[in-house]
Protein backbone atom coordinates (compact mmCIF):
# COMPACT_ATOMS: atom_id res chain seq x y z
CA UNK A 1 0.00 0.00 0.00
CA UNK A 2 0.70 3.79 -0.32
CA UNK A 3 3.48 5.60 1.99
CA UNK A 4 1.43 7.21 5.07
CA UNK A 5 3.43 10.69 4.02
CA UNK A 6 0.96 10.56 1.13
CA UNK A 7 -2.09 10.38 2.05
CA UNK A 8 -5.84 11.34 0.12
CA UNK A 9 -8.01 12.56 2.33
CA UNK A 10 -11.34 13.10 0.90
CA UNK A 11 -12.71 14.71 3.69
CA UNK A 12 -10.21 17.75 4.03
CA UNK A 13 -12.10 21.26 2.60
CA UNK A 14 -9.01 22.33 0.90
CA UNK A 15 -8.88 18.66 -1.43
CA UNK A 16 -12.92 18.91 -1.75
CA UNK A 17 -12.00 22.49 -2.79
CA UNK A 18 -9.07 22.46 -5.25
CA UNK A 19 -8.28 18.49 -5.16
CA UNK A 20 -5.71 18.40 -8.28
CA UNK A 21 -2.31 19.16 -6.41
CA UNK A 22 -2.94 16.03 -4.10
CA UNK A 23 -4.09 14.26 -8.00
CA UNK A 24 -0.81 15.01 -9.84
CA UNK A 25 0.98 14.19 -6.92
CA UNK A 26 -0.38 10.80 -6.60
CA UNK A 27 -0.21 10.39 -10.56
CA UNK A 28 3.85 10.61 -9.76
CA UNK A 29 4.54 9.34 -6.91
CA UNK A 30 1.47 6.63 -6.15
CA UNK A 31 -0.56 6.00 -9.35
CA UNK A 32 -2.78 3.27 -7.40
CA UNK A 33 -3.22 4.39 -3.78
CA UNK A 34 -4.74 3.50 -0.93
CA UNK A 35 -6.85 5.81 1.21
CA UNK A 36 -7.03 5.22 4.49
CA UNK A 37 -9.27 7.72 5.57
CA UNK A 38 -11.52 6.73 2.84
CA UNK A 39 -10.85 3.15 3.09
CA UNK A 40 -10.52 2.15 -0.69
CA UNK A 41 -8.24 2.52 -3.63
CA UNK A 42 -7.51 5.84 -5.68
CA UNK A 43 -6.69 5.34 -9.41
CA UNK A 44 -4.97 8.30 -11.07
CA UNK A 45 -3.49 7.78 -14.16
CA UNK A 46 -5.64 7.03 -17.61
CA UNK A 47 -4.53 4.01 -18.69
CA UNK A 48 -4.96 2.32 -15.67
CA UNK A 49 -8.47 4.53 -14.89
CA UNK A 50 -9.40 2.81 -18.34
CA UNK A 51 -8.21 -0.84 -17.03
CA UNK A 52 -10.24 -0.40 -14.32
CA UNK A 53 -13.11 1.01 -16.41
CA UNK A 54 -13.08 -2.18 -19.05
CA UNK A 55 -12.14 -4.87 -16.63
CA UNK A 56 -15.10 -7.15 -15.92
CA UNK A 57 -13.72 -8.01 -12.74
CA UNK A 58 -13.97 -4.44 -11.25
CA UNK A 59 -18.17 -4.36 -10.50
CA UNK A 60 -20.45 -1.68 -10.85
CA UNK A 61 -22.66 -3.39 -8.01
CA UNK A 62 -21.65 -1.87 -5.24
CA UNK A 63 -24.95 -0.78 -4.03
CA UNK A 64 -26.50 -4.22 -2.93
CA UNK A 65 -23.26 -5.55 -0.99
CA UNK A 66 -23.96 -1.94 0.73
CA UNK A 67 -27.46 -2.70 1.99
CA UNK A 68 -26.47 -6.36 2.69
CA UNK A 69 -24.17 -5.41 5.34
CA UNK A 70 -26.16 -3.84 7.32
CA UNK A 71 -28.47 -4.47 10.47
CA UNK A 72 -31.88 -5.43 9.77
CA UNK A 73 -32.88 -2.73 11.64
CA UNK A 74 -31.03 0.08 9.71
CA UNK A 75 -31.59 -2.17 6.55
CA UNK A 76 -35.47 -1.28 7.09
CA UNK A 77 -35.00 2.28 7.89
CA UNK A 78 -33.47 2.27 4.32
CA UNK A 79 -35.93 0.81 2.56
CA UNK A 80 -36.69 3.16 -0.32
CA UNK A 81 -33.33 3.48 -0.75
CA UNK A 82 -32.82 -0.02 -1.48
CA UNK A 83 -35.58 -0.17 -3.59
CA UNK A 84 -34.74 3.03 -5.81
CA UNK A 85 -31.43 3.65 -5.97
CA UNK A 86 -30.34 -0.42 -5.19
CA UNK A 87 -32.02 -1.12 -8.97
CA UNK A 88 -30.71 2.10 -10.83
CA UNK A 89 -28.41 0.73 -13.87
CA UNK A 90 -25.23 3.09 -13.19
CA UNK A 91 -25.24 0.21 -10.28
CA UNK A 92 -25.85 -2.92 -12.08
CA UNK A 93 -23.42 -5.58 -13.62
CA UNK A 94 -24.88 -7.70 -16.97
CA UNK A 95 -26.96 -9.11 -17.36
CA UNK A 96 -29.12 -6.49 -15.23
CA UNK A 97 -27.75 -4.08 -16.55
CA UNK A 98 -28.09 -4.67 -20.00
CA UNK A 99 -31.32 -5.66 -20.01
CA UNK A 100 -32.40 -1.92 -18.20
CA UNK A 101 -29.82 -0.52 -20.80
CA UNK A 102 -31.35 -1.43 -23.52
CA UNK A 103 -35.43 -0.50 -22.34
CA UNK A 104 -33.73 2.79 -21.30
CA UNK A 105 -32.30 3.31 -24.62
CA UNK A 106 -35.64 3.03 -26.05
CA UNK A 107 -36.86 6.44 -23.91
CA UNK A 108 -33.55 8.51 -24.62
CA UNK A 109 -33.38 8.56 -28.04
CA UNK A 110 -31.24 10.67 -29.95
CA UNK A 111 -34.69 12.08 -31.97
CA UNK A 112 -35.68 12.94 -28.46
CA UNK A 113 -32.77 14.61 -27.81
CA UNK A 114 -31.87 16.52 -30.65
CA UNK A 115 -35.28 17.30 -30.92
CA UNK A 116 -34.97 19.58 -26.99
CA UNK A 117 -32.73 22.12 -28.75
CA UNK A 118 -35.04 25.11 -29.56
CA UNK A 119 -36.49 24.12 -26.42
CA UNK A 120 -32.99 24.15 -24.38
CA UNK A 121 -32.26 27.48 -26.22
CA UNK A 122 -35.83 29.19 -24.73
CA UNK A 123 -35.20 27.91 -21.39
CA UNK A 124 -31.95 29.57 -20.82
CA UNK A 125 -33.34 32.95 -22.62
CA UNK A 126 -36.01 32.78 -20.22
CA UNK A 127 -33.94 32.76 -17.23
CA UNK A 128 -32.09 35.21 -18.03
CA UNK A 129 -35.28 37.38 -19.09
CA UNK A 130 -36.40 37.07 -15.01
CA UNK A 131 -32.68 38.34 -14.35
CA UNK A 132 -32.75 41.29 -16.65
CA UNK A 133 -31.92 44.16 -14.16
CA UNK A 134 -30.08 42.49 -11.66
CA UNK A 135 -26.59 43.40 -10.01
CA UNK A 136 -25.91 40.66 -8.45
CA UNK A 137 -27.02 36.73 -8.90
CA UNK A 138 -25.78 33.24 -7.42
CA UNK A 139 -25.15 31.68 -11.08
CA UNK A 140 -25.72 28.22 -9.40
CA UNK A 141 -29.05 29.11 -7.95
CA UNK A 142 -30.30 31.17 -10.66
CA UNK A 143 -28.99 29.62 -13.75
CA UNK A 144 -27.15 26.24 -13.69
CA UNK A 145 -29.13 23.85 -11.88
CA UNK A 146 -32.51 25.55 -13.63
CA UNK A 147 -31.55 25.37 -17.15
CA UNK A 148 -30.55 21.13 -17.04
CA UNK A 149 -33.55 20.61 -14.31
CA UNK A 150 -36.17 22.29 -16.53
CA UNK A 151 -35.00 20.32 -19.54
CA UNK A 152 -35.40 17.01 -18.15
CA UNK A 153 -38.68 18.03 -16.16
CA UNK A 154 -39.98 18.87 -20.00
CA UNK A 155 -38.75 15.60 -21.45
CA UNK A 156 -39.84 13.45 -19.22
CA UNK A 157 -43.56 15.54 -19.00
CA UNK A 158 -42.56 16.25 -15.10
CA UNK A 159 -44.31 19.91 -14.26
CA UNK A 160 -41.91 22.06 -14.21
CA UNK A 161 -44.00 23.84 -11.06
CA UNK A 162 -42.73 21.02 -8.72
CA UNK A 163 -38.83 22.31 -9.81
CA UNK A 164 -37.68 23.49 -6.58
CA UNK A 165 -38.77 19.77 -4.46
CA UNK A 166 -37.23 17.63 -7.52
CA UNK A 167 -33.98 20.04 -6.74
CA UNK A 168 -34.06 19.74 -3.33
CA UNK A 169 -35.01 15.70 -3.15
CA UNK A 170 -32.02 15.66 -5.83
CA UNK A 171 -29.64 16.57 -3.68
CA UNK A 172 -30.46 14.97 -0.69
CA UNK A 173 -30.59 12.11 -2.29
CA UNK A 174 -26.82 13.27 -4.00
CA UNK A 175 -25.31 13.13 -0.43
CA UNK A 176 -26.13 9.62 -0.54
CA UNK A 177 -25.17 8.36 -3.90
CA UNK A 178 -22.45 10.94 -4.14
CA UNK A 179 -20.42 9.75 -0.93
CA UNK A 180 -20.32 12.75 0.80
CA UNK A 181 -17.76 12.21 3.74
CA UNK A 182 -18.98 15.49 5.89
CA UNK A 183 -22.68 15.29 6.49
CA UNK A 184 -24.14 13.04 9.16
CA UNK A 185 -27.64 12.31 8.77
CA UNK A 186 -26.58 11.84 4.88
CA UNK A 187 -29.01 8.12 4.96
CA UNK A 188 -31.80 9.98 6.66
CA UNK A 189 -32.27 12.59 4.10
CA UNK A 190 -31.79 10.97 1.01
CA UNK A 191 -33.95 8.00 2.57
CA UNK A 192 -36.68 11.07 2.74
CA UNK A 193 -36.25 12.05 -0.17
CA UNK A 194 -36.24 9.04 -2.12
CA UNK A 195 -39.48 8.11 -0.43
CA UNK A 196 -41.45 11.35 -1.52
CA UNK A 197 -39.75 11.42 -5.15
CA UNK A 198 -40.92 8.20 -5.72
CA UNK A 199 -44.17 8.94 -4.79
CA UNK A 200 -44.08 11.65 -7.32
CA UNK A 201 -43.25 9.56 -9.97
CA UNK A 202 -45.42 6.93 -9.38
CA UNK A 203 -48.45 9.22 -9.65
CA UNK A 204 -47.42 10.74 -12.94
CA UNK A 205 -46.94 7.23 -13.94
CA UNK A 206 -50.36 6.25 -13.52
CA UNK A 207 -51.08 9.60 -15.07
CA UNK A 208 -49.18 8.57 -17.94
CA UNK A 209 -50.76 5.16 -18.28
CA UNK A 210 -54.12 6.65 -18.08
CA UNK A 211 -53.87 9.65 -20.56
CA UNK A 212 -50.29 8.86 -22.80
CA UNK A 213 -48.40 11.47 -23.94
CA UNK A 214 -45.36 12.64 -25.73
CA UNK A 215 -42.69 12.66 -23.41
CA UNK A 216 -40.27 10.15 -21.38
CA UNK A 217 -42.26 8.75 -19.38
CA UNK A 218 -45.18 7.44 -21.74
CA UNK A 219 -42.06 6.19 -24.05
CA UNK A 220 -40.22 3.91 -21.05
CA UNK A 221 -43.74 2.36 -19.85
CA UNK A 222 -44.31 1.68 -23.78
CA UNK A 223 -40.49 0.46 -23.56
CA UNK A 224 -39.93 -3.31 -24.69
CA UNK A 225 -37.24 -5.36 -25.16
CA UNK A 226 -37.86 -9.08 -26.67
CA UNK A 227 -40.62 -9.26 -24.77
CA UNK A 228 -39.21 -7.44 -21.54
CA UNK A 229 -40.46 -4.25 -19.78
CA UNK A 230 -39.69 -2.60 -16.82
CA UNK A 231 -41.38 -3.21 -13.80
CA UNK A 232 -43.45 -1.14 -11.95
CA UNK A 233 -40.54 -0.30 -9.13
CA UNK A 234 -37.73 -0.70 -12.16
CA UNK A 235 -39.90 2.54 -14.23
CA UNK A 236 -39.75 4.61 -10.71
CA UNK A 237 -36.33 4.07 -9.96
CA UNK A 238 -35.70 4.84 -13.67
CA UNK A 239 -37.44 8.04 -13.74
CA UNK A 240 -35.29 9.21 -10.29
CA UNK A 241 -32.13 8.16 -12.14
CA UNK A 242 -32.98 9.90 -15.17
CA UNK A 243 -34.17 13.62 -13.49
CA UNK A 244 -31.57 12.72 -10.62
CA UNK A 245 -28.58 12.45 -13.05
CA UNK A 246 -30.23 14.24 -15.96
CA UNK A 247 -29.93 17.97 -14.23
CA UNK A 248 -27.02 17.03 -11.50
CA UNK A 249 -24.47 16.12 -14.15
CA UNK A 250 -24.96 19.20 -16.71
CA UNK A 251 -25.58 21.82 -13.60
CA UNK A 252 -22.56 21.16 -12.52
CA UNK A 253 -20.73 21.54 -15.95
CA UNK A 254 -22.60 24.44 -16.38
CA UNK A 255 -21.62 26.54 -12.82
CA UNK A 256 -17.98 24.81 -13.41
CA UNK A 257 -18.17 26.85 -17.03
CA UNK A 258 -19.10 30.11 -15.97
CA UNK A 259 -16.86 29.62 -12.85
CA UNK A 260 -13.61 29.16 -14.81
CA UNK A 261 -14.64 31.75 -17.52
CA UNK A 262 -14.56 34.19 -14.76
CA UNK A 263 -11.42 33.15 -14.19
CA UNK A 264 -10.47 33.55 -18.32
CA UNK A 265 -11.96 35.88 -18.77
CA UNK A 266 -10.25 36.68 -22.38
CA UNK A 267 -11.54 33.06 -23.27
CA UNK A 268 -15.26 34.37 -22.19
CA UNK A 269 -14.70 37.15 -25.00
CA UNK A 270 -12.99 34.98 -27.21
CA UNK A 271 -16.43 32.86 -27.14
CA UNK A 272 -18.56 35.90 -26.94
CA UNK A 273 -16.79 36.88 -30.30
CA UNK A 274 -16.77 33.58 -31.66
CA UNK A 275 -19.89 31.63 -30.81
CA UNK A 276 -18.30 28.24 -33.32
CA UNK A 277 -16.22 27.55 -30.27
CA UNK A 278 -19.07 26.25 -28.29
CA UNK A 279 -18.42 22.61 -28.94
CA UNK A 280 -14.31 23.17 -27.97
CA UNK A 281 -15.14 24.92 -25.10
CA UNK A 282 -17.84 22.42 -23.80
CA UNK A 283 -15.13 19.57 -24.02
CA UNK A 284 -12.35 21.66 -22.36
CA UNK A 285 -14.26 22.47 -19.44
CA UNK A 286 -15.69 18.85 -19.39
CA UNK A 287 -11.72 17.76 -19.35
CA UNK A 288 -10.35 20.35 -17.32
CA UNK A 289 -12.94 20.25 -14.26
CA UNK A 290 -15.57 17.44 -15.04
CA UNK A 291 -18.80 17.16 -13.05
CA UNK A 292 -18.35 13.21 -12.90
CA UNK A 293 -14.91 13.11 -10.81
CA UNK A 294 -14.88 9.54 -10.34
CA UNK A 295 -16.26 6.36 -11.00
CA UNK A 296 -16.64 3.48 -8.28
CA UNK A 297 -15.94 -0.01 -8.79
CA UNK A 298 -15.69 -2.82 -6.54
CA UNK A 299 -12.77 -5.63 -6.75
CA UNK A 300 -14.72 -9.00 -7.92
CA UNK A 301 -11.65 -10.94 -6.94
CA UNK A 302 -8.31 -10.74 -5.91
CA UNK A 303 -6.61 -8.13 -8.65
CA UNK A 304 -3.32 -7.12 -9.47
CA UNK A 305 -2.91 -3.41 -11.30
CA UNK A 306 0.07 -1.61 -11.16
CA UNK A 307 1.96 -3.32 -8.80
CA UNK A 308 -0.91 -3.55 -5.83
CA UNK A 309 -2.84 -6.09 -5.02
CA UNK A 310 -6.53 -4.82 -4.60
CA UNK A 311 -8.30 -7.19 -2.48
CA UNK A 312 -11.71 -8.89 -3.12
CA UNK A 313 -14.30 -6.36 -2.47
CA UNK A 314 -12.24 -3.52 -2.18
CA UNK A 315 -13.67 0.00 -3.23
CA UNK A 316 -11.44 1.23 -6.15
CA UNK A 317 -12.20 5.07 -7.00
CA UNK A 318 -11.31 5.84 -10.83
CA UNK A 319 -10.25 9.13 -10.57
CA UNK A 320 -12.09 10.86 -14.46
CA UNK A 321 -10.68 14.37 -13.57
CA UNK A 322 -6.93 12.77 -12.60
CA UNK A 323 -7.13 10.56 -15.82
CA UNK A 324 -8.37 13.71 -17.53
CA UNK A 325 -5.12 16.05 -16.48
CA UNK A 326 -2.65 13.01 -17.17
CA UNK A 327 0.72 15.16 -18.79
CA UNK A 328 0.83 11.28 -20.34
CA UNK A 329 -1.64 12.35 -22.73
CA UNK A 330 -2.87 15.88 -22.30
CA UNK A 331 -0.08 19.11 -22.86
CA UNK A 332 -0.04 21.52 -20.72
CA UNK A 333 -3.00 19.32 -18.41
CA UNK A 334 -3.39 22.09 -15.89
CA UNK A 335 -3.95 24.85 -18.55
CA UNK A 336 -7.81 25.74 -19.22
CA UNK A 337 -7.86 26.85 -22.65
CA UNK A 338 -11.14 26.94 -24.73
CA UNK A 339 -9.27 26.31 -28.46
CA UNK A 340 -7.18 23.37 -27.12
CA UNK A 341 -6.23 20.72 -30.35
CA UNK A 342 -6.82 18.16 -30.86
CA UNK A 343 -10.54 18.04 -29.14
CA UNK A 344 -9.69 15.60 -26.17
CA UNK A 345 -13.35 13.66 -26.59
CA UNK A 346 -12.68 13.12 -30.45
CA UNK A 347 -8.77 12.76 -30.35
CA UNK A 348 -8.35 11.54 -27.21
CA UNK A 349 -11.15 9.53 -25.47
CA UNK A 350 -11.65 12.21 -22.59
CA UNK A 351 -13.27 9.97 -19.33
CA UNK A 352 -15.45 13.39 -18.34
CA UNK A 353 -18.73 10.60 -18.97
CA UNK A 354 -16.86 7.30 -18.01
CA UNK A 355 -16.36 4.41 -20.09
CA UNK A 356 -17.09 1.19 -21.50
CA UNK A 357 -21.05 -0.26 -20.64
CA UNK A 358 -21.36 2.01 -18.14
CA UNK A 359 -20.26 5.44 -20.50
CA UNK A 360 -23.68 7.93 -19.70
CA UNK A 361 -26.31 7.54 -21.32
CA UNK A 362 -27.04 11.64 -20.82
CA UNK A 363 -23.70 12.46 -22.30
CA UNK A 364 -25.53 13.51 -25.85
CA UNK A 365 -28.22 15.64 -23.85
CA UNK A 366 -25.47 17.10 -20.92
CA UNK A 367 -23.18 18.74 -24.36
CA UNK A 368 -26.21 19.35 -26.08
CA UNK A 369 -27.15 21.86 -23.50
CA UNK A 370 -23.79 23.13 -22.77
CA UNK A 371 -23.29 23.95 -26.87
CA UNK A 372 -26.10 25.52 -26.71
CA UNK A 373 -26.01 27.75 -23.30
CA UNK A 374 -22.28 28.50 -23.31
CA UNK A 375 -22.37 31.13 -25.73
CA UNK A 376 -25.96 32.52 -24.50
CA UNK A 377 -24.11 33.25 -21.34
CA UNK A 378 -21.12 35.18 -23.29
CA UNK A 379 -23.97 36.99 -24.95
CA UNK A 380 -26.05 37.88 -22.10
CA UNK A 381 -23.62 38.59 -19.14
CA UNK A 382 -21.37 40.92 -19.33
CA UNK A 383 -17.86 42.26 -16.61
CA UNK A 384 -18.88 38.84 -14.29
CA UNK A 385 -17.00 39.14 -11.17
CA UNK A 386 -16.54 36.92 -8.67
CA UNK A 387 -18.32 38.19 -4.73
CA UNK A 388 -17.17 37.12 -1.33
CA UNK A 389 -14.40 35.06 -2.81
CA UNK A 390 -13.17 31.59 -3.47
CA UNK A 391 -16.64 29.57 -3.17
CA UNK A 392 -16.65 26.14 -2.15
CA UNK A 393 -17.47 22.50 -3.91
CA UNK A 394 -19.70 20.46 -2.93
CA UNK A 395 -18.82 16.93 -0.64
CA UNK A 396 -18.35 14.81 -3.11
CA UNK A 397 -15.83 11.96 -4.35
CA UNK A 398 -17.92 11.01 -7.58
CA UNK A 399 -19.45 14.52 -8.10
CA UNK A 400 -17.74 17.55 -9.04
CA UNK A 401 -19.34 21.35 -9.07
CA UNK A 402 -19.94 24.77 -6.71
CA UNK A 403 -22.35 24.69 -4.09
CA UNK A 404 -22.91 28.64 -5.10
CA UNK A 405 -21.15 30.96 -7.53
CA UNK A 406 -22.03 34.77 -6.35
CA UNK A 407 -21.22 37.00 -8.53
CA UNK A 408 -21.83 40.66 -9.83
CA UNK A 409 -22.76 41.14 -14.06
CA UNK A 410 -24.64 43.05 -16.08
CA UNK A 411 -27.54 40.84 -18.22
CA UNK A 412 -27.89 42.05 -21.25
CA UNK A 413 -30.99 41.86 -23.50
CA UNK A 414 -31.34 39.30 -26.45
Amino acid sequence: MSSPTLQFDPTDRKVINNPFPILARLQREAPIHWSDTARCWIVTRYEDCKSVLMDKRFSSERMKPFFESLGAEQRARLANLESSVGLWAVFLDPPDHTRLRRLLNRGFTSRAVNGMAPSIAEIVHELFDELEGRREIDFIRDIAYRIPAAVIMEMMGAPRSEIENFKLWSDDIGLFVGGSRVTPDKYTRAEAATAQMSDAFRDLIAERRRNPREDMITDLIRAEDEGQVLGEEELIATCILLLFAGHETTGNLLGTSMYYFMRHLDQFEDLRCNPELADNAVEEVLRHDGPNAAATRVAGEDIELGGQLIRKGQRVFAMLNAANRDPALFTDPDQFNIRRQPNGSAAIGQFAFGHGIHFCIGAPLARLEGRIALPIFADRIHNPKLVGGEPDWIDSLNFRGLTELPMSCEIKGR
